[in-house]
Order: C-alpha cells, then structure tokens, then sequence
C-alpha cells in the first residue's frame, strides 16, 4: 500500500474559538519504531476537541489557566482522538501483516504497560491526531475490527465516548439488576452509557431535554428524567428504592442534590462538568451511608479492550447525528458547542 508525501490536515493554531481551526497541508508523519501509520477513514468529534482547543482544563491550584487535557499544548495541533480507518504502513519492529486491517486506534497514552494503565495523555492533545487523512499510533494500540458489521462512522464514534462510558461503568462496579442514573443522556458519553448499562442489565434512569428525550428511550433508557423540570422528585418517582450508580458527566449542582439519591454503598462516578466543576455537597452523605464519589478519566487498556469485543460482535451501535467533511472541521465544533444533536457528529477526510 502507497502512502503519499502529503497529506490534508486540520490543525489548532493556538487556544481559542473555532477560528483557530486552520486547513493546512502537511507531510505524512512517518510511524516510528513499533508504531504504525493508520489512513484515517472516519474521526468523531468530542466535548473534549472543544475544551482543548479553549484550553478549558485548566491546571493544578490554577482552575482557570488555559491548559489542554493534561498541561500546556505545543501548537500546530491536530485535534481528533477517535480515528476508524486502515493500517497503511507500519514502522520497525511491527508485524507487516497488519497493513490493510480495518482497525480502531485507542487514544488514551497510559502511564504503564499492564492492562489496568491510567491514561495520563490523549490523542490530538499531548500527540497529534486524526483530523487529517492520515495519523500514526502506536502498535500495540490499535484493534483490529475488519470483521465488524459497524461502519467507519460508528467505529469511530466509539473510543472516547464509549470507552469513557464502560471505564464509568467498570469503575463504579455496575452490576446486573442494579439502578443507573445517567445524566446528559442525550450527548456522545451518555447515550453511550445508557447503552452499554441496558447491555449489562441494569435498570437505566436517565436525564435529558424534554426535545430529546424519545431518542434517549429509544437507546435503552428504562426512563427518562426531564432537566427542565424537578429533577430530584422526578428521579425519586422513578427510582423509588434508590440509585445504586450515578454515571455523571453533568456535575455542579447536580452533585450535592443527588447524592442524597444513592441507596447504602452507591457509587457516583463524575466523568464531566458541564453543569460546573465548582461542586458542594454534604459529606455526611457519603460517610453514614458508606457512598463513594468516583473520579473516571476514560478508560483502561483492559476496559478498551471490551469495548472492542463488543464493536466485532456489533453489540453496541453508535447513532450518528451528524457528519462533516474534514475541511470543514469549525462547522463540526460549532454545530457540537450547540448541543441540538443526539448522538456523535463524525468527520471524513
């Protein structure tokens, strides 16, 4: 397989709004020794694209510093963590039978080797990503899905989003049976929750928008909160007995009046701040009622690797609200910073 010199690219200039999104032609980056050179067929959009290009991460004793996901960025950056496509080449020491697998790239860059990594780095943050025709990755972090009955826009749509949702999933030990609360249900993170929990067999209550909410049912939702209205007297109705999981992509307010909700042992694992990262709440909620709050930065190597065996058996189906061409990667931003989608907004090259 021939791989031009050049390659079309969308890269952030510097922090800022979408204007800093600049088209640019670049040379094809050359996988180094056990990477490998992926031709990107698909790249989904992410909350995270939108809050790094702002720098909105802010940093340790400095909330406000303009930051990217884990420290400052060095610009030109091309954004895109979610990349679908096929290996093009790879570079020393990988296996050449790789090239031409349809493959999905885990974007995490994990502090160690073992199966339980954190991620302390991600994909068009601290390396370059897949807003471009071509993107390299390491080995050992792609997956080969050529037997997948999932498209490139689905494929694509999984790794961030889904694999954010079943390491929420896995770190908040959701059981068959149990009760999930998901919020933001309607968005790329939590309709991925709603599903993988309906997968799992738990009992799903989410929160959404009174315009969204048929769409969220029809992912699996058991029921359906509306933010619009009383929230915790609507979850109480629903949930009667209590929620044993809160997957919280929302947090602010959110946390404090739901945390009351947890049945003895819950687990509220935040993932997000939408609603707010400034959060209070009564601690006496946690110790008299042995409750946790979870912190869940996306995913590990191990809970990828899940989320890969349910891609080749198509168990999940990502929806697609929307899809861009590459150059115009400021209209997709955009369009995602509006929130009116259900779903994942994909980009092709």
């Amino acid at each position: 397989m021939t791989t031009p010199e050049i390659m079309r690219a969308v890269r952030a200039t510097a922090h800022g709004g979408p204007e800093v999104l600049e088209p640019a032609e670049v040379a094809v980056p050359a996988p180094r020794p056990g990477e490998v050179l992926v031709r990107v067929g698909a790249v989904a959009l992410n909350n995270t694209d939108l809050w790094t290009r702002e720098g909105a991460y802010g940093r340790p004793g400095a909330p406000t510093a303009r930051s990217g996901w884990r420290g400052p960025l060095n610009f030109p950056r091309i954004q895109g963590a979610d990349v679908a496509g096929r290996v093009a080449a790879v570079g020393a020491g990988v296996d050449g039978s790789l090239v031409g697998l349809r493959v999905v790239v885990d974007p995490a860059i994990y502090d160690g080797d073992g199966p339980d990594a954190n991620p302390v780095g991600l994909m068009g943050s601290e390396r370059d990503g897949g807003y471009a025709e071509y993107v390299t990755a390491p080995a050992d972090r792609v997956h080969d899905v050529t037997e997948s009955p999932l498209t490139d826009d689905q494929l694509a749509a999984l790794p961030t989003a889904y694999g954010t949702a079943l390491g929420m999933i896995e770190r908040g030990r959701l059981r068959e049976g149990e009760t999930v609360l998901v919020s933001g249900a309607s968005g790329g993170v939590g309709l991925a929750a709603v599903q993988l929990a309906r997968a799992r067999g738990a009992r799903v209550v989410a929160m959404s928008s009174g315009t969204k909410i048929d769409a969220v049912r029809e992912a699996g939702a058991h029921e359906v909160v509306d933010r619009a209205g009383d929230v915790t007297g609507q979850i109480r109705a629903a949930a009667p007995k209590g929620v044993d999981v809160a997957l919280d992509v929302v947090a602010g307010e959110l946390v404090g009046e739901g945390l009351p909700l947890l049945r003895e042992g819950g687990r509220w694992v935040v993932a997000g701040a939408l609603g707010g990262y400034d959060v209070a709440f009564d601690v006496r909620r946690l110790y008299l009622h042995n409750a946790q709050v979870i912190g869940s930065a996306m995913h590990t190597p191990a809970h990828f690797g899940l989320l890969m065996d349910l891609a080749r058996q198509g168990r999940v189906r990502p929806v697609i609200a929307a899809v861009f061409p590459l150059a115009r990667a400021a209209a997709a931003q955009e369009e995602l910073a509006r929130r009116s989608h259900v779903g994942k907004i994909v980009m092709r090259p």
